[in-house]
C-alpha cells in the first residue's frame, strides 16, 4: 500500500543505520515489524504472568558441574 508519511530525517537515518537497511522502505518495514513483535511479546508476557520456578544461577552451575 502506498502512503505518504513525513518521517524526521535523522530518525530515518538512524533506523537505516541500526537495521542495516539499504533503503528507506526497508528501514520503515523493519521498524514496524520489530515494533509489532515487541508488542506481541509484551502482551504474551502480560498474559503469562511471572514464574517463580526458574533456576538460580548457582543452581544452574551446580547442575552443569554434576552433569
Amino acid at each position: 500500500m502506498k502512503t505518504t508519511v513525513d518521517i524526521p530525517e535523522e530518525a530515518l537515518k538512524e533506523a537505516m543505520r541500526l537495521t542495516g537497511a539499504k533503503t528507506k522502505r526497508e528501514a520503515v518495514v523493519t521498524a514496524i515489524e520489530e515494533y509489532n513483535r515487541r508488542r506481541r511479546l509484551a502482551r504474551l508476557a502480560g498474559e503469562l504472568g511471572s514464574f517463580d520456578g526458574f533456576l538460580t544461577g548457582e543452581e544452574l552451575e551446580r547442575l552443569r558441574s554434576e552433569g
